[in-house]
């Protein structure tokens, strides 16, 4: 007899009072390094911004009240290779009676972050009607935690972004999606691109706001001006800003005992990237509130993933350079956001995806859809227009 298929269960996760109370009283005792005078960011997290951050963090941040604005949000878990997935699940408004075919949308997150990049997305994206932009742009939009980040589990041994693609498509097929489009920035833009080369006959297009940082074993005299610019930028973006890779992908253990001990450490971590990554001219606060930064961080705090989330990275690095020289051949589109990391040239995405569509938004960085959902959800309507006939 075949085993039964998966069955996603409604899931609404809500944080005890004890958990709340631990983290507080971490928080108040946070033992604080010093710091050269006028340091600020050049060194990394800047000591006096922590310091109100965490202040608050302990006695001002109403986390349940967070916790029940994600929980508007239509949430499940299955279980799918062995590991409970957690994910968003909205489907498109008003479509009952309509004859707009409606796009399947996979989305996928990067670090540090999880299904929290795409909260303010998600309802431009299924009902752009109440949002001034045309309803038969509506998506069915599922938003997973990659494994070992947020509310998914832990596997036992860190899955790499071939693995999770696989998981991917297996959800859209419990969910009943025969095809559909995929979506992603940082690890999520490494995930969609494995959708679209291992899963050609089920992926009606890739959007990627990313390239990811360049892997090339081939002769740099092939490669054009612009794109030989690019490998030296990268390379120059990785001695002075790769610390954090080069420890995720090499010790990611290590920096887990202390980034799950100790709160305000988690914070800096994060925060430090939010700020480097995001269109916000060197003020955090200017492309997220205080809330939603803590609403980030606490998640990581709350599930333990910090840990889990980091060692994804040694399982990227593993991934042999043939895989990195596929190119893929589904119908791919780059919206490319000023404030994002080390901005690849067409050249490169030529010759790594069939690319339709590469977009410069005016505003936004690494994490857009957060920073500028509008602009973002405007991107992926436009880009997934032509190809609504191949969803369902």
């Amino acid at each position: 007899m075949p085993d039964a298929p998966p069955a996603p269960e409604p899931f609404a996760p809500r944080a005890g009072p004890a958990a709340i109370e631990d983290l507080r009283t971490r928080l108040r005792a946070t033992r604080w390094p010093d710091a050269p005078e006028d340091a600020g960011w050049s060194m990394g997290t800047d000591l006096g911004y922590l310091r109100e951050l965490v202040a608050y963090w302990a006695d001002g941040f109403d986390w349940p009240a967070q916790e029940a604005v994600l929980a508007r949000l239509p949430r499940f878990r299955v279980t799918l290779g062995g590991l409970g997935i957690h994910y968003v699940h909205a489907r498109a408004a008003g479509t009952a009676g309509s004859r707009a075919p409606v796009l399947p949308l996979i989305l996928s997150h990067g670090w540090p972050d999880s299904f929290w990049r795409y909260a303010k997305v998600i309802p431009l994206l299924t009902d752009p009607g109440t949002h001034g932009a045309d309803p038969a742009d509506a998506f069915d939009v599922v938003v997973p935690d990659m494994p070992g980040y947020g509310y998914s589990d832990r596997p036992g041994e860190p899955l790499d972004a071939i693995a999770v693609a696989g998981l991917w498509a297996e959800l859209m097929s419990v969910l009943g999606y025969r095809r559909f489009g995929a979506a992603g920035g940082d690890v999520g833009s490494h995930v969609s691109r494995y959708l679209g080369l291992d899963h050609p006959g089920r992926v009606a297009a890739v959007h990627r706001t990313d390239a990811g940082l360049p892997r090339f074993a081939g002769d740099p005299a092939d490669l054009t001006p612009e794109e030989q610019a690019w490998l030296e930028g990268a390379m120059a973006w990785g001695r002075t800003e790769g610390a954090y890779a080069a420890m995720h992908s090499t010790k990611p253990q290590t920096a887990a005992f202390g980034l799950t001990d100790s709160p305000a450490g988690l914070a800096a971590w994060i925060v430090e990237k939010l700020r480097a990554w995001s269109d916000c001219d060197g003020d955090v606060e200017r492309s997220f509130t205080r809330d939603e930064i803590l609403t980030n961080v606490t998640l990581y705090w709350l599930t333990g993933t910090i840990g889990s989330s980091m060692r994804m990275y040694r399982a990227n690095a593993a991934i042999p350079l043939a895989q990195h020289a596929r190119r893929v051949e589904v119908p791919s589109g780059f919206s490319l956001f000023p404030g994002d990391v080390v901005l690849p040239p067409r050249a490169w995405l030529e010759r790594t995806a069939n690319v339709v569509r590469v977009t410069e938004p005016a505003r936004g960085g690494h994490f857009a859809p957060f920073e500028e959902p509008e602009l973002y959800a405007e991107e992926l309507r436009a880009f997934f227009r032509p190809y609504r006939a191949a969803g369902g």
